[in-house]
C-alpha cells in the first residue's frame, strides 16, 4: 500500500474513533492554516425545506449531531410557504399557502367510515404517504379532517367560456378515455425499453387532438398542466405516467387541500423541533450561500459574512437555483452533472388569491372548481377554486385562480394591478359585468423570480433518460444533492423531497461512521449515447450530406 493511501486511511480511522458527530482534530488543524475564520462541522445541510430538515433528522437519528443547516430565509419550510391574506369578520387575517398545498390520501367512499375510525389513509395493502402521516401527527387542518369527510372533489366543477356558463364536462370523459389508452402505452414504452416521446404525441396517438377547440384545450389544461405545471409538449409521456401512478395509485386517489391556519409548514417545523432546540446554533437562518468549493477531502461553503468547512455537504437547493447559477461551484461541476441539471425542467405554478365581500360572493359556493376556456389563449386564468364553501373556509369570500408556465411568467413579471384587471375581466366574462365587484384583497407570489426558488417544482422533459436524471441526482465527491427534483418517481411531490432527504442523510451518517455498506456513492454516467449509431446516418435514412459543413465560413 502506498504511503499516501495508508495515511489517508489512518486519518479516516482516527476520525471514526472520536466521539460521534465530531470531525477529526487532525483535519481541523489542516484547515485552520487555510481558513481559520470558518465554522467547522461534519455535515453542512444547505437548505431548510423538506429535504434539508429530513436529512438533518436522519443524521440525528444516526447519532450524528455535528451538523449545520444553512437557510436563505428567516424561517424553515422552503417552498412549503404561506402568508396572511384578507380579513375575517373579526379583522384577523386568513392564512393561505403560496406553494405546496395538497396532501395525498385515499378516500374512496366505501372506506370513508373506516377512514374516520382508523385515520390511516393509504391504498389497501399499500404504504402510507409519509407526508400524510406527518399531517396526521401535527393535526393539520385539511379537507379530509372535516367532519363530513369532504375532500378536493374534482367532479365538483362548473365550466365556462367567454359567453358565460356553458357545459362541456363531457370533454372530461373524452379525455379520460384517451388517457386510459396513453397510460397503457406508457407502460409498454417502459417495459419494452422503447423510445420515449412527448405527452402531446402520446395524447395524439391515443385519439385526443384538441386542435383549436378552446373548450377542449381548457379541458386538457385541467387534466394535465394543472398537475405538472407544464404543457404536454414539455413533458415525457413515460415518466409523467410513472410519476402519477407511483403517487396516486400507490398512496392515493384523492388530493386533500391543506388550509391549516398555522401554515402547511407546521409539520416541517414540528419535525425540526424534535432535534433542534429553540435558537439552536446549528440552524443558520438568513444565510445566503454564494459559493461552494469541493474536493476529495471536504466541502467549503461561502456566504456573505463567513464560511463553513465540512467533511460533507448536502445541497437541497431547488433545481431552479441550480439552473440559474446563483451559487458558484469551485471547481465547476463536472460536465455530466451540469447536463443533468440543465436537461431537467423547472415548472412554475402560481396561485392568485382574491377576497370579495361576504355579501357579494357571486359564485356557487357549493361547487369547488370553475373551469374557463379563453377564446384566444390556452391556459389564460383557466381554473378557479373556491375556499368559501363546505369543507373549506365558509364565509371567507376567497377565490383563487391558478396559472402555470408562460402565463405564470407573464403574471409574475407585471404589476398586481394589471394582473388583477385581467383576472376580473375573465370573471366578468364568466359571471357578467355587473355581478363581479372589486376584491377587498388581492395577492399572489412570484415563484419564477424568487431568488431562492426560481420556480415551483420540477418536471420530466420528453426524451430525458433515466440515466440523465441520475446524473442530476448523483453526488460529486463529498458534495451530495437532495430534493423533490432528485427523486426519480416522486419528482415534483413533497414526499419525493422527504424520501431523498432521508436517504442522503442516512447515507452520509454511514460515511461519517465509516460504514462502507451504507456509505455508497450514487451512480453517475459521464458519457450517455443516443440510440442511432453513426453508420445509420446514411441515404437509406434520408441523410444525404454531412452536417459538419465548413464551406461558406471564413477561417
Amino acid at each position: 500500500m502506498h504511503w499516501e493511501q495508508w495515511s489517508h486511511k489512518l486519518l479516516l480511522a482516527l476520525a471514526v474513533s472520536l466521539r460521534p458527530g465530531l470531525a477529526s482534530p487532525l483535519r481541523q488543524h489542516a484547515r485552520d492554516a487555510v481558513s481559520p475564520t470558518c465554522k467547522r462541522t461534519t455535515v453542512a445541510v444547505l437548505g431548510a425545506g423538506t429535504a434539508g430538515i429530513t436529512a438533518a433528522q436522519a443524521l440525528t437519528n444516526a447519532s450524528i449531531h455535528d451538523f449545520l443547516i444553512v437557510e436563505y430565509n428567516d424561517v424553515i419550510g422552503g417552498r412549503v410557504a404561506h402568508t396572511t391574506f384578507g380579513a375575517k369578520a373579526d379583522g384577523t387575517p386568513y392564512t393561505v399557502e403560496l406553494g405546496a398545498n395538497w396532501v395525498r390520501a385515499r378516500v374512496p367512499k366505501f372506506i370513508l367510515l373506516l377512514t374516520v375510525l382508523v385515520k390511516r389513509i393509504q391504498s389497501p395493502g399499500g404504504p402510507a404517504n409519509p407526508i400524510w402521516i406527518l399531517a396526521e401527527k401535527y393535526n393539520l387542518t385539511n379537507t379530509l379532517t372535516k367532519a363530513d369527510c369532504s375532500y378536493s372533489d374534482y367532479s365538483s366543477i362548473e365550466t365556462f367560456d367567454q359567453t358565460g356558463a356553458v357545459n362541456y364536462t363531457d370533454l372530461l370523459d373524452t379525455f379520460d378515455d384517451a388517457y386510459s389508452v396513453l397510460e397503457q402505452d406508457a407502460g409498454y414504452i417502459l417495459s419494452e425499453n422503447l423510445q420515449d416521446r412527448s405527452y402531446r404525441a402520446g395524447l395524439s396517438l391515443s385519439g385526443w387532438k384538441p386542435g383549436k377547440n378552446m373548450q377542449a384545450q381548457a379541458t386538457e389544461w385541467w387534466q394535465f398542466d394543472w398537475e405538472y405545471g407544464q404543457s404536454p409538449e414539455e413533458s415525457s409521456e413515460e415518466f409523467a405516467i410513472v410519476n402519477y401512478n407511483t403517487t396516486f395509485y400507490q398512496y392515493s386517489d384523492a388530493n386533500n387541500y391543506v388550509f391549516d391556519q398555522r401554515g402547511f409548514n407546521t409539520f416541517i417545523k414540528g419535525e425540526a423541533s424534535t432535534f433542534l432546540t429553540p435558537n439552536d446554533p446549528r440552524l443558520l437562518l438568513n444565510t445566503i450561500v454564494t459559493k461552494i468549493s469541493h474536493n476529495d477531502t471536504g466541502v467549503t461553503i461561502y456566504y456573505k459574512d463567513g464560511c463553513i468547512e465540512a467533511d460533507y455537504a448536502i445541497c437541497t437547493f431547488s433545481l431552479g437555483v441550480l439552473q440559474n447559477d446563483v451559487v458558484k461551484f469551485s471547481p465547476q461541476l463536472p460536465t455530466w452533472k451540469q447536463e443533468g441539471i440543465e436537461t431537467f425542467s423547472m415548472a412554475t405554478y402560481t396561485k392568485i388569491f382574491l377576497q370579495f365581500p361576504e355579501d357579494k360572493v357571486f359564485w356557487n359556493t357549493s361547487t369547488q372548481f370553475f373551469l374557463y376556456a379563453d377564446p384566444i389563449e390556452r391556459g389564460y386564468y383557466p381554473v378557479f377554486q373556491s375556499l368559501d364553501g363546505p369543507g373549506f373556509l365558509p364565509g371567507s369570500g376567497i377565490l383563487f385562480v391558478t396559472v402555470v408556465s408562460d402565463q405564470s411568467y407573464a403574471a409574475e413579471n407585471q404589476d398586481d394591478a394589471t394582473t388583477k384587471a385581467q383576472v376580473l375581466a375573465v370573471l366578468r366574462d364568466m359571471y357578467g359585468e355587473k355581478n363581479v365587484p372589486e376584491p377587498t384583497a388581492f395577492l399572489y407570489p412570484r415563484w419564477s423570480t424568487t431568488p431562492w426558488a426560481f420556480g415551483s417544482y420540477s418536471n420530466w422533459p420528453p426524451g430525458t433518460s433515466l440515466e440523465m436524471h441520475q446524473n442530476l441526482r448523483a453526488n460529486v465527491g463529498r458534495l451530495w444533492f437532495a430534493g423533490e427534483h432528485t427523486h426519480t418517481e416522486y419528482y415534483g411531490f413533497l414526499h419525493g423531497a422527504w424520501f431523498e432527504g432521508q436517504k442522503v442523510g442516512s447515507t452520509l451518517a454511514g460515511c461519517v461512521k465509516g460504514n462502507k455498506t451504507v456509505c455508497v456513492e450514487e451512480v453517475d454516467y459521464p458519457m450517455l449515447h443516443g440510440d442511432t449509431p453513426e453508420a445509420q446516418y446514411d441515404p437509406a435514412n434520408g441523410w444525404f450530406v454531412t452536417s459538419f459543413q465548413t464551406v461558406g465560413f471564413d477561417d
